[in-house]
């Protein structure tokens, strides 16, 4: 694929503090248009995201995997050929980016996922409840989809064309789960990338309280038997 067209997606609720940092460390080098889609902030998230040159959507309804659809819904409008998933909370390292892209444009890869969970992560970063929730996800979906997924991180990159054919409906926590029990569903070409990790800026929405962490992990266990068993189910 030469000269793709590369489109970024940013989550944002009141993170005027990391967005910023976020947008500066994306590699120009990539010509990439980024989108942040504000979600309810009540800061100057939205503000400093446009002065750094990115385009701002406004989502008012909540939602993680709403938030998604709203971004890609942009892309409807403006055609790219891979897609980056990055929160917005300068945790992951967003100058690492062509790291995930490259799988795609030289190895034919469809999915590029970053995996948090190996020695280059910062140990502060993830709490002992996100590391052994992610990680009964993950055993939970391989042992039920075939997959060999080690990590449920957000940082990632899909070409846009399998991503349409996933066909992606979850509107809250499920949204990382369904696209990677999907991508094993459709034989989509999967590469994890070990990536450094980092303490976020500000707190976690979701996994920086009880009842985020719960929901979260409740929902994404309900999608792995939803997703998995269907796919046996079909035969697909």
């Amino acid at each position: 694929m030469s000269t793709p067209r590369i489109g970024v997606i940013i989550p944002a609720r009141n993170e005027a503090d990391a967005i910023a940092h976020v947008l500066r460390d994306i590699p120009a080098k990539l010509s990439p248009r980024v989108v942040v889609v504000n979600n309810r902030s009540t800061d100057r998230t939205a503000e400093i995201a446009r002065a750094q040159g990115a385009v701002v959507l406004d989502e008012d309804r909540p939602g993680y995997g709403r938030v998604m659809l709203t971004g890609l819904e942009y892309f409807t409008r403006h055609p790219v050929d891979v897609v980056v998933f990055l929160d917005g909370d300068y945790s992951d390292y967003p100058d690492e980016m062509g790291r995930l892209v490259q799988p795609i444009l030289e190895e034919g890869c469809d999915l590029v996922l970053s995996t948090r969970l190996n020695p280059l992560y910062d140990k502060e970063s993830l709490g002992p409840h996100v590391i052994y929730g992610n990680k009964l996800v993950v055993f939970l979906m391989n042992l039920l989809c075939g997959s060999r997924y080690t990590d449920l991180g957000p940082f990632r990159a899909i070409r846009y064309d399998a991503l349409r054919k996933l066909d992606m409906q979850d509107l809250n926590y499920g949204w990382t789960v369904e696209m990677q029990a999907k991508a094993c569903r459709y034989g989509l070409k999967i590469k994890e990338v070990p990536m450094r990790y980092r303490q976020r800026i500000g707190r976690s929405k979701i996994s920086g309280t009880i009842k985020g962490t719960v929901l979260a992990g409740s929902k994404m266990i309900y999608m792995v038997f939803k997703l998995c068993l269907r796919a046996r189910g079909s035969g697909k």
